[in-house]
C-alpha cells in the first residue's frame, strides 16, 4: 500500500503541474502566453504552423497532466508528456547543455524522466485504471507500444520542423 501512496503522490505532484504547464500554452493561464504567443516562439524555433505546434503540444502536456494525476489511460498519458519532453529536449535545449541554469535540458529531462517512471510502474491501486479494472494497461505490449508512440510522435514531430534560411547579410539587402 505505500507503494501505491507513493505512486499516486508522483501522479498529482507531476500531473497538476504538468497539466498547469499545458494550459499555459492553450489558454495562457498561470502566466503563460497562449496559443499566439507560444505559436510565435515556436514558429522561431521552425515549427510552422506555429499555433498548430503550441496547440499540440499543450494538448500533449495538459491531456497527459490530466490522465496522470487520474491514474487514467496512465501509459498514454506518460507517452503525450514523454513526446513533448523530447520535442523540448531536441529543439530547444540540448545545445545549452544539460543544467536548467544554462536553459540546458534539466527540466524537460527530469519531466520526461517521470513520465516515463509512471508509464513502466503503472498508475497504482489508487487509481482510475485500477477501479476500472483496465489492469491490460501494465501488460508489457501496451507500456512497449506507448513508449515507441512517443518515441515515434516526438521523432516525426521533430522531422516536421523547418530549419531557417540563412539570414543574407547586411551587406547584401
Amino acid at each position: 500500500m505505500s507503494s501505491d501512496l507513493g505512486i499516486l503522490l508522483l501522479r498529482v505532484l507531476f500531473g497538476v503541474p504538468m497539466a498547469a504547464h499545458g494550459a499555459q500554452k492553450l489558454f495562457g493561464w498561470f502566466g503563460g502566453y497562449g496559443l499566439k504567443g507560444t505559436g510565435g516562439f515556436f514558429e522561431g524555433l521552425g515549427f510552422r504552423p506555429g499555433t498548430t505546434f503550441a496547440a499540440l503540444a499543450g494538448l500533449s502536456e495538459m491531456g497527459g497532466g490530466i490522465l496522470l494525476t487520474l491514474g487514467l489511460l496512465t501509459p498514454v498519458g506518460a507517452s503525450a508528456v514523454l513526446a513533448a519532453m523530447l520535442v523540448a529536449i531536441f529543439s530547444v535545449h540540448i545545445k545549452n547543455g544539460f543544467f536548467a541554469m544554462g536553459n540546458g535540458i534539466e527540466m524537460p529531462f527530469l519531466y520526461a524522466a517521470v513520465a516515463l517512471g509512471l508509464m513502466f510502474s503503472g498508475a497504482g491501486s489508487l487509481s482510475l485504471d485500477s477501479v476500472l479494472g483496465l489492469t491490460f494497461l501494465n501488460q508489457p505490449y501496451v507500456v512497449g507500444g506507448s513508449l515507441a508512440l512517443a518515441i515515434i510522435g516526438a521523432g516525426a514531430t521533430l522531422g516536421l520542423r523547418k530549419q531557417s534560411a540563412p539570414q543574407a547579410s547586411a551587406a547584401h539587402r
